[in-house]
């Protein structure tokens, strides 16, 4: 006996998906039939089918011909209405010529005198064609639904067949169809066309009119030309006639697809044209509807936006060569707009699906490396699992950057990729800084331990890139899974004791004791002046000139040597020393710019404000006190601050930002777009400037993804009325992007490092010397 097996997890998902997928179909499908069904889809499927006339126009068969009662007619009667002599020596030449059909569109339905209608009478007797009178039907009187018919005069009709004439325009005032018989005096009449394509159907059902038939094929004749025997007879042997008003004068016309307004006449052979070919089967949205939502699962599944594209294109020309050549062929009316639509959504549907995906995808990778980034990581350790997470960080990264160039930096963390894979780190790496790379070990920490020694002893081996043999110098951070801070640090701590790994407990006990002889130390600095304010340049693109800058704090430490600002800084937060820090900052760069002011240069500055900062009525009471006994201009003064700085409090960084806006100062959001920020949060703070993260800029030249999230956030800010500053330009040709969408100010290392006041000064001189 064989067991019966379970369906995997997998089968079990992919019906589950299949499911979804064919729902999304289907409610798609219900979506547009109900907008079918109420006439919204009705105006795309008359565009459609007007192309389609245009696509397939043909001349008309021949055998229908036209007897216009046109203006060298009314010339030569000159009398309204004609005395009915004028008809009846017409059908005497037409049946004289050998005319099969003779079909009047013209109103016999009063009396003349009585001579006139027997002169007609006598005609229709004695002619050998078969002769066709209009019968119609007409509202007795506004708002009312009694019919009036109009029949021709009794006399008229003993020798003739009747046909109703009767038209019926659209809503919109375009005729597109024709009864096949209507209901007039109380039985059912073939259509005028319909007599002459001896074509049968029932009343009141009706018929496409096919508007491919070129009108102006039609053969024509002029009425009077013909009541003078002005004619060859041999055109019109064996021929259908219709005789009706094409002067412009008998106000007989209609409004008509493809054609613009045609006499009565010419659309009455128009629809007999069409009836020539058999009476037309129309093909009912529905039915198309119901085969597009088919389609739809193909197109809903494709795995790429190029095979949504693909599948997009063969369905809808599969489906466009059944309906043109379909109507080609055979007389038939396909209503193909919503079937289109529903391909079309669901195409849309699909692209915006994989393309949020790829968004979501490109937000995991590292665009330089192409490695998996630190959101990449955080999402696979979010959970835990009992594993290590190391970090590697790469010594003298800006060093071995300005060796190897910035175009090789990516190059470079491939091949110390390699290295670690080929190593036995389990894959994938990621990337989670400029300079740091990790991965997730699932071996035990002294197994670990071992793998890092050989690392080590791997890395002593130069690293070619570009041409170049380089040094590259790693130190491991440990931590587990879920702490990739603890092992960032641990790995920074490893390099600066040159220590080949650190462990992130040992790690935290070290940096216990480093807090608490840093923060005391930076006391003394502050205090002394001994920081440095190195000041960053902001280029103005709209005329290419420096016109502000960021003020950066350095720390020169007479014992470790520099420090880099996120060793210090975060501890200086955590040790309620950022106030004092801030303020030294500002401090010096008002002096800076009073220094520069007196010398003739003017540019604004701008300082960081840490989130702790913005809601201390201390901290904000001083710098009102150092702004207005120092006498500095204060619209020179930028504060930058993080999206973070107003989620705490937000009633009360917007109190304090005010107060600030109040004093002249501008006010930046830093950071934009690594946050939580809302449309709200930029209307209700009183911002000046967006300072877009580098994350976004950097390679937005070259990323569709980050291209377009910095064109948008750029024409969103202004539209705001605020001013944006991109910063991580390295390049020139981000530099050319940002110029390209209207950026208002540009910085980076491609416009210039952090530099000293006097150097930025002299920065400035020499661009203006070059530009005179």
């Amino acid at each position: 006996m064989t067991a019966s097996r379970c369906p995997s997890d997998a089968d079990a998902g992919r019906g589950r998906s299949r499911l979804r997928v064919a729902a999304l179909a289907l409610l798609l499908a219900a979506v547009v039939g109900l907008l079918t069904a109420a006439g919204v889809v009705q105006p795309f499927e008359n565009a459609l089918q007007n192309a389609g006339f245009s696509m397939r126009e043909r001349a008309a068969s021949g055998q229908l011909h036209i007897v216009e009662m046109d203006a060298a007619s009314v010339a030569a009667i000159r009398s309204w209405p004609w005395p009915r002599e004028h008809h009846a020596r017409v059908v005497d030449q037409l049946q004289r010529a050998g005319a099969r059909t003779v079909a009047f569109d013209v109103d016999f339905s009063s009396t003349s005198n009585a001579r006139q209608d027997a002169i007609l009478a006598k005609s229709l007797a004695r002619s050998a064609a078969t002769v066709v009178l209009p019968i119609f039907g007409q509202q007795e009187s506004f708002g009312s639904a009694r019919q009036l018919d109009s029949l021709p005069i009794p006399i008229l009709r003993e020798h003739v067949v009747l046909g109703s004439v009767s038209v019926a325009p659209d809503p919109d005032g375009l005729v597109r169809q024709m009864p096949l018989g209507t209901l007039n005096a109380g039985a059912p009449r073939p259509s005028l066309a319909a007599q002459i394509a001896h074509r049968s159907g029932a009343a009141d059902s009706f018929y496409p009119i096919d508007f491919a038939i070129d009108p102006a094929t039609i053969p024509r004749h002029s009425f009077v030309a013909i009541e003078r025997g002005q004619f060859d007879s041999a055109e019109l042997r064996g021929k259908d006639v219709i005789i009706g008003a094409t002067a412009i004068e008998m106000f007989d016309r209609y409004a008509v697809p493809a054609h613009g307004v045609l006499p009565g006449v010419v659309v009455q052979a128009l629809a007999a044209e069409t009836l020539a070919r058999g009476v037309p089967v129309r093909i009912a949205w529905y039915w198309l509807l119901a085969l597009a939502a088919l389609l739809a699962v193909w197109i809903l599944t494709a795995s790429s936006r190029a095979s949504v594209a693909a599948r997009a294109i063969v369905t809808s020309g599969a489906m466009l060569t059944l309906w043109h050549v379909g109507s080609w062929l055979f007389p038939v009316r396909i209503e193909l707009a919503a079937a289109l639509l529903v391909l079309a959504g669901a195409s849309v549907l699909r692209a915006a699906v994989l393309l949020q995906r790829e968004f979501e995808q490109s937000r995991l990778v590292d665009a330089e490396s192409g490695m998996p980034n630190r959101r990449a990581l955080d999402k696979r350790i979010g959970g835990g699992s009992g594993a290590h997470t190391v970090a590697a960080m790469i010594d003298e990264f800006d060093a071995l950057k300005s060796v190897v160039g910035q175009a090789e930096i990516g190059n470079l963390l491939s091949r110390i990729e390699d290295r670690l894979l080929a190593s036995g780190c389990q894959g994938p790496i990621y990337r989670i800084d400029d300079r740091v790379l990790a991965w997730v070990s699932s071996q035990e920490l002294y197994e670990l331990e071992d793998h890092l020694t050989g690392l080590g002893a791997v890395m002593r081996n130069p690293v070619e890139v570009g041409g170049r043999r380089v040094d590259v110098t790693l130190g491991f951070g440990i931590a587990g899974d879920t702490a990739t801070s603890g092992a960032v640090h641990a790995a920074s701590l490893a390099l600066r004791h040159d220590d080949l790994w650190t462990y992130h407990e040992d790690a935290g006990k070290a940096a216990l004791e480093q807090q608490v002889s840093l923060m005391g130390e930076l006391d003394i600095a502050i205090e002394r002046g001994d920081l440095e304010v190195l000041y960053q340049p902001k280029l103005e693109l709209a005329i290419d000139r420096i016109t502000s800058a960021e003020a950066l704090i350095r720390w020169n430490h007479p014992a470790r040597g520099y420090l880099r600002p996120d060793s210090f800084i975060p501890l200086a937060e955590e040790s309620n020393r950022i106030g004092a820090l801030t303020l030294f900052v500002l401090r010096r760069a008002i002096d800076d710019m009073g220094e520069w002011c007196a010398g003739g240069v003017s540019i604004r500055t701008a300082v960081n404000i840490s989130a702790r900062l913005i809601s201390s009525p201390e901290f904000v009471a001083e710098v009102e006190r150092m702004i207005g006994t120092t006498g500095v201009a204060a619209d020179r003064l930028i504060f930058e601050i993080t999206e973070s700085a107003t989620l705490r409090d937000p009633e009360g960084a917007r109190a304090a930002l005010l107060r600030f806006r109040d004093l002249g100062v501008a006010i930046s959001m830093d950071d934009y777009g690594t946050g939580q920020s809302t449309l709200s949060y930029l209307k209700n703070l009183p911002l000046s400037e967006l300072k877009i993260d580098r994350s976004f800029v950097q390679h937005a030249h070259q990323d569709h993804n980050d291209a377009l999230l910095v064109r948008s956030t750029v024409e969103l800010a202004h539209q705001l009325g605020l001013q944006v500053v991109a910063e991580g330009i390295e390049e020139a040709e981000c530099l050319a992007f940002l110029r390209a969408i209207g950026c208002d100010y540009a910085q980076g290392y491609f416009i210039g490092k952090p530099m000293t006041g006097d150097e930025l000064v002299e920065m400035i001189a020499r661009a203006s010397r070059q530009a005179a």
